[in-house]
């Protein structure tokens, strides 16, 4: 009756975690061509043809950060302060009205008996060389889209930072689920231990094992779940809510097809990386920043016109214009120039080193998601199943003496360990594809 006893509990406990586990991780992701993103190789360019099946939960925080995150809003307030700049550039100087008179110490009072007496009106108009007030719109509108590409870099880093806490408590929501079967379980083990002990049947190693591994587990636990907490605030943080602020469950995560090579990475991130963008247009701004920089030593001009009112003669009109002399190019307009050239090589070495950086990101992020693809593939269908068969195999050897308690106890942490492992590397693909978006800037999984 007592071994019968045994085997119904054991029974009990371990179909949820032994057969469901072989069930589960043996299947493998289902791979639809119109469900799952395809890679088109124009010139070794990412082309997103058909997107795979987003997830729902994860896209209500997605649209939730770009909402609300600060540091959004703040580089979007960024970009129009320098677009704000571009008409400001373009437009002339403000005219100069003038309102004289030539008489008595009385204000606006004339001289009777000098016919030259007289007051005067005058507006006069600086204008800029032919081509500079172009240059300086070019200028500032490439300053302004470097700013807007610097603008969706940052929401592409929120997303990355978003789907990268999602998946991080993910994982930990997982981790804590598996801990807390295997700790029912071996709560059980540990109490046949104790009986098997009080009837003589069992050793006291085994039963202050058992409560070691137990002890373990609970310490297991505690970490995970101070980790979830804190994973938790971060997600809040990004979405600028409260710390406290209840996240939701996790949509059910399965390994999903990533069909992008390395050097389809590459070329997508050179042409849509934003900040290469961006350091693109502040060469362009450069360029055209030379161009004025030498229009410097050009003369600007002015112009004006005046009305004289003389009532004791015929009214007068006068027009003038005048043209200013660079005389002083030496201390001005030459270092203004030698500084535009200085900026516009200098933003051609960023360029260059944005780029290669860049190519390492890339391949650091793309060997992290191919390695933890091909554990999640090894878990899934051997290890984790050889592992669940161990176990059973061990339990039924433990049921008729052929195997101690020891070995049996080592098989259920085993199991337990390569199944948070594969959680782990499910989660650490998911994470190190989040973190290729923002740098090849498209979505390769939304």
């Amino acid at each position: 009756m007592y071994t019968k006893t045994i085997q119904i509990v054991l029974a009990f406990l371990l179909l949820p975690v032994v057969a469901g586990t072989a069930i589960v991780f043996a299947q493998q992701p289902e791979q639809s061509s119109s469900g799952m993103a395809k890679a088109v190789n124009h010139d070794n360019h990412i082309e997103i043809a058909d997107q795979p099946a987003a997830l729902p939960r994860l896209q209500e925080l997605i649209e939730q950060a770009l909402e609300n995150n600060p540091e959004i809003k703040a580089m979007q307030r960024r970009f129009d302060r320098v677009r704000a700049r571009i008409p400001q550039a373009k437009s002339l100087d403000e005219p100069m009205l003038s309102v004289g008179y030539m008489g008595n110490l009385t204000p606006f009072t004339l001289q009777t008996d000098d016919p030259s007496s007289g007051r005067t009106i005058s507006i006069s108009q600086d204008l800029p060389f032919p081509g500079k007030r172009s240059l300086r719109g070019k200028v500032a509108t490439s300053e302004a889209d470097a700013e807007w590409w610097g603008f969706e870099q940052t929401r592409r880093n929120v997303v990355a930072e978003v789907k990268d806490a999602y998946f991080d408590l993910y994982y930990l929501t997982k981790a804590i689920g598996v801990v807390t079967k295997t700790r029912i379980l071996l709560e059980q083990f540990t109490k046949i231990a104790e009986v098997r002990y009080s009837v003589g049947k069992g050793i006291q190693q085994d039963v202050l094992k058992a409560q070691v591994e137990f002890s373990k587990l609970i310490e297991q636990q505690t970490i995970l779940e101070q980790r979830k907490t804190i994973a938790e605030t971060r997600l809040n943080s990004l979405l600028y809510r409260e710390p406290e602020s209840a996240v939701g469950t996790s949509d059910e995560l399965k390994p999903r097809d990533f069909p992008y090579s390395l050097a389809q990475l590459n070329e997508t991130a050179v042409a849509n990386y934003p900040h290469l963008k961006a350091q693109r247009r502040k060469i362009e701004g450069a360029q055209y920043a030379i161009q004025l920089a030498k229009k410097e030593f050009y003369p600007d001009f002015s112009v004006g016109f005046t009305y004289v009112n003389r009532p004791a003669m015929p009214e007068m009109y006068g027009l003038t214009v005048g043209i200013k002399i660079p005389v002083f190019y030496a201390q001005k307009q030459r270092p203004a120039l030698t500084e535009a050239t200085a900026s516009f090589e200098a933003e051609k070495r960023s360029l260059e080193n944005t780029t290669t950086v860049l190519m390492f990101k890339i391949r650091d992020k793309y060997l992290a998601q191919t390695t933890a693809k091909r554990l999640v593939s090894l878990y899934s269908t051997t290890i984790v199943p050889q592992s669940s068969l161990s176990l059973e195999s061990a339990i039924a050897g433990y049921e008729v003496g052929k195997v101690d308690f020891l070995t049996l106890l080592d098989n259920l942490v085993t199991l337990l360990n390569y199944e948070l492992s594969y959680y782990e590397q499910l989660s650490n693909e998911e994470k190190a594809v989040a973190a290729l978006e923002p740098l090849v800037g498209v979505t390769l999984r939304p």
